[in-house]
């Protein structure tokens, strides 16, 4: 260590230069920037080296007056006197070597100022300047060790420590969940799980201010598999105030088992029943919550949270309810919070609880439970029909003296309040068939819950595809029932469908939280979704828990600040929620106690916002929060709307594979980006191959989902495509805005372009094409026929007119030829003794009307309808051959024309 003189030089406002000396204590290494923001003293001068001073010999640590060995004043034994140290220059980094020298794992604060109390004896230390990797406090920089105490000096500038400790809970939902691992003085290693016991999971709950251990678990696996393990087991008693302090021995054969332990710590620690001052397996629920017995509110509290208290009790099962039926006044400390239980689950501080916004539980309003007795009392089975009627009002909170193992849940919605519908029946869960499904099924779920009223009743297996059995279908509920299955449906089990129908439900108190920025992930303007709504975060009192449990839950980091400087918002909104008050048992935003939910629960100026340590990948390709149009987009195209399906997810874009695409697939593409109807659906990177990952495989949709999200597909990832088989869509419109989806879900389908799928729409269009060619198949039919008979009429008069015709030609030549015979000589030899016979004009006309052809030699042609008239030699009489058009008389002639009239 080197004093150091610093020259100083100020010039007055007057002029004249003023000189000032401060002395200052220096190292070679040490860092300058430190010591002129600790001595608030400008560096411009001349260092003069003086002299250099010795290290100081050891001493021994101790913390006093924290909540644990690991937190306190920090004070020092020197001569066999136990001294304090002054808080001149104190820093985190010294704090650091301070925990580091004890075995406490890393400085969490290094608060001065005597802030754990005044000490007492001589100070021994003043001016520690430590780089922060030092092993022990004696290789810091320093003066020399002596009593540095003056006259009347109370320790008030005596320093501090508070240091992670000795024991933590890593890798678990919070500081009060996870692995044990203990601080060797250098990092963090692993206790083994042999012969860990229950006592110690409660001994190391207690030092990490935690509440009780509730669970633990041994035999798990590393979390890194090339992690230390502690070469030591614990045997803790159970009256050790720290596990510090607990006995150790070596590990069998020097060797701990690679297996790791996970402890579980509540503040919710023990339950009870109490009647006329006694607990029994009746009465009003009260619960031990950090320490304290609190009665329950009855606000929300149902049949499955009061199943849960009876088993855990050993009690038998829930016969009922009642609200209030056990009050006793006085009771004033009445915890609030509210319950998700199935109804399985073998304590009520494994269910899902919600504390955040919610409201003063009114007077007498406590949660009472009856259960049946006894553990080993076997009640009959429930009926199992699922078309009862409706249960009345006042019977909702009641059950009949049988047992109902059935229960309900809902899934993959990322709460208690929201998620795919699951039916727990004959110790199996299945799922709910979206045939017929409605906000009134909606309603009974989200009140069987205890999750408020229904929001949405979604369908298509919207918050994904579920496995096994698919219990329900058409479910028709009038919305008062009390349970699912009491609602008229199928059977249990008889159904139509496929997973990718699945149902599911958005209810009233489902929550959502986000960090509401343009241009960064972890940082914005904290708001929660509640009632179908999103609203600010006021920031009274947001302490440094609150904030570290909203980035932790919001995937960014473990640490976060609020910042003050930031100019208020415009405009107006909800804002949901003030007077947060996180504790260090809970697990999220959710159980936090705070103020009731209001619209306007602080002005603009007090909207909180939030800056967090870590970083997560983007949710969204630009400014967050997004909706899902903006996750997807079509590239490679002629136009915004036709290319290659591209998907944002996990903070990248990525294509689809063409499995199974088809254009139902696209339908919902383009409806979702706005544009229109799909043309068509394209494969084998029909656009070009694209880049990066391949996000989605076998999609398959029906076509009037309104997200791509919606559709059944293969885990986000997994697939055995390349690019060349990226999808396509060719959209028939131009792309448009379309409204955005509340709390970042998506609605149910749109109920006009719901109506029909798209396979049925082309069945529709198809069909009324065919409809429409054959009525115009039937009435040519019907014309031809018409026209049929006019032809063969007039056909039968075109007959009729020729035979009169010919008969009376023959009958004017027969008679012409007798009155030759009678009344004139015999003619000469070579006179032609035939008369010419001329067809008459009419009859003519009328056949070459009709299309005829002109008379050939052979005889006289008439084509009238491909029908022939002939008439034969037998008629017209005996002759040699076939006559011409105009015959003469020959030798051997009888005296008449061969007549031969051909009509076709």
């Amino acid at each position: 260590m080197t004093p150091a003189l610093i020259l100083e030089r100020e010039r007055t406002s007057n002029g004249p230069e003023v000189r000032k000396y401060s002395w200052l204590f220096c190292s070679w290494d040490c860092d300058l920037e430190d010591i002129r923001m600790a001595s608030n003293l400008p560096l411009q001068g001349l260092c003069f080296l003086l002299s250099t001073m010795a290290a100081a010999p050891a001493v021994e640590l101790s913390l006093k007056n924290g909540r644990h060995h690991c937190e306190g004043r920090v004070e020092v034994k020197y001569q066999g006197k136990w001294g304090t140290v002054d808080d001149y220059w104190w820093s985190l980094k010294d704090a650091n070597v301070v925990c580091r020298q004890l075995k406490c794992g890393h400085a969490l604060d290094a608060p001065r100022a005597a802030h754990f109390g005044s000490g007492v004896g001589p100070i021994w230390f003043t001016y520690i300047v430590c780089k922060g990797t030092e092993s022990t406090l004696n290789e810091c920089n320093s003066f020399r060790i002596r009593n540095y105490r003056k006259k009347n000096d109370f320790h008030s500038n005596g320093v501090g420590v508070v240091c992670s400790g000795f024991v933590r809970l890593a890798g678990g939902d919070g500081p009060c969940s996870g692995q044990v691992e203990v601080h060797s003085g250098k990092d963090w290693t692993l206790v083994s799980d042999g012969n860990f016991t229950f006592l110690t999971a409660q001994i190391i709950c207690a030092e990490l201010g935690c509440g009780k251990a509730v669970s633990f678990l041994g035999d798990v696996s590393f979390r890194e598999s090339d992690r230390q393990v502690w070469p030591e087991e614990f045997r803790c008693k159970g009256d050790e105030p720290e596990l510090h302090f607990c006995p150790r021995v070596c590990c069998p054969g020097g060797a701990c088992h690679r297996r790791a332990v996970q402890v579980s710590c509540s503040a919710y620690t023990e339950v009870r029943l109490m009647k006329n001052g006694t607990s029994q397996c009746e009465g009003q629920v009260e619960m031990n919550i950090s320490g304290h017995w609190k009665a329950l509110c009855a606000s929300h509290w149902n049949m499955a949270n009061a199943n849960v208290v009876c088993q855990q009790l050993g009690c038998g099962v829930a016969i009922s309810a009642p609200k209030g039926a056990y009050f006793v006044e006085g009771s004033d400390q009445i915890w609030k919070a509210r319950f998700h239980c199935l109804g399985a689950e073998s304590f009520l501080w494994n269910c899902p609880m919600t504390a955040l916004g919610i409201p003063d539980c009114a007077h007498g309003n406590t949660a009472s439970v009856i259960c049946s007795g006894n553990q080993t009392q076997v009640l009959p089975q429930c009926d199992d029909s699922v078309s009862e009627p409706a249960a009345s009002a006042g019977s909702r909170e009641s059950a009949p003296n049988c047992s109902d193992h059935r229960q309900l849940r809902l899934v993959d919605g990322g709460g208690p309040c929201a998620g795919r519908v699951e039916i727990r029946y004959r110790d199996s869960w299945g799922t709910v068939c979206d045939d017929s499904w409605d906000l009134n099924d909606a309603h009974v779920v989200c009140r069987q819950l205890g999750c408020g009223e229904a929001l949405n009743a979604t369908v298509s297996a919207h918050f994904g595809a579920g496995s096994d059995s698919i219990w329900l279908d058409d479910v028709n509920c009038t919305g008062k029932e009390s349970h699912i299955w009491k609602c008229p449906a199928r059977g249990w089990g008889q159904h139509d469908c496929r997973h990718k129908e699945d149902a599911g439900v958005i209810c009233s108190d489902f929550l959502n939280l986000r960090l509401v920025s343009e241009d960064q992930e972890c940082a914005g303007w904290l708001e929660v979704f509640y009632n179908g709504t999103w609203g600010s975060v006021c920031h009274s009192p947001m302490t440094p828990m609150t904030l570290s449990i909203i980035c932790r839950q919001l995937g960014c980091g473990h640490s976060g600040t609020l910042d003050s400087s930031v100019v208020p918002r415009e405009g107006s909104r909800l804002r949901w929620v003030d007077q947060i008050q996180c504790r260090k048992t809970d697990f999220s935003l959710w159980q936090c106690p705070s103020g009731p939910w209001k619209h306007r629960s602080c002005s603009a100026k007090e909207e909180a916002y939030i800056s967090c340590a870590g970083m997560r990948p983007r949710s969204c390709p630009a400014a967050a929060p997004c909706t899902d149009q903006e996750k997807l987009r079509l590239r490679g195209g002629d136009t915004e709307c036709s290319g290659r399906v591209e998907v944002w997810h996990d903070g990248s874009w990525g294509t689809v594979c063409d499995d199974s695409w088809s254009l139902a697939e696209a339908e919902v593409v383009c409806q979702q980006l706005g544009c229109g109807s799909a043309l068509d659906a394209l494969q084998r990177a029909a656009f070009g191959p694209g880049s990066g990952s391949i996000w989605l495989d076998e999609v398959k949709c029906r076509g009037r989902e309104s997200s791509l999200w919606d559709c059944a597909a293969n885990p986000w990832g997994q697939n055995d495509c390349k690019h060349e088989e990226d999808a396509g869509a060719r959209c028939s419109g131009k792309r448009k805005a379309l409204p955005s989806s509340i709390a970042g879900t998506r609605p149910g389908p749109n109920p006009v372009r719901g109506i029909f799928s798209l396979s049925e729409m082309l069945c529709f269009i198809l069909g009324a094409l065919l409809f429409l060619v054959l009525m115009i198949l039937v009435t040519q039919l019907y014309r031809w026929r018409a026209a049929s008979r006019a032809l063969s009429s007039f056909e039968d008069a075109l007959g009729e007119a020729v035979y009169e015709e010919i008969d009376h030609l023959v009958t004017m030549k027969e008679d012409l030829l007798g009155g030759t015979a009678q009344g004139t000589d015999t003619p000469a030899e070579d006179y032609d003794n035939a008369e010419e016979v001329l067809v008459p004009e009419a009859l003519a006309a009328s056949w070459m009307s009709e299309g005829d052809v002109p008379p050939k030699e052979n005889g006289m042609m008439a084509s009238q309808t491909g029908s022939s008239l002939q008439f034969s030699e037998e008629v017209a009489g005996p002759g040699k051959e076939d006559s011409p058009w105009l015959l003469q008389g020959e030798e051997g002639d009888p005296g008449y024309d061969d007549v031969e009239l051909n009509a076709p």
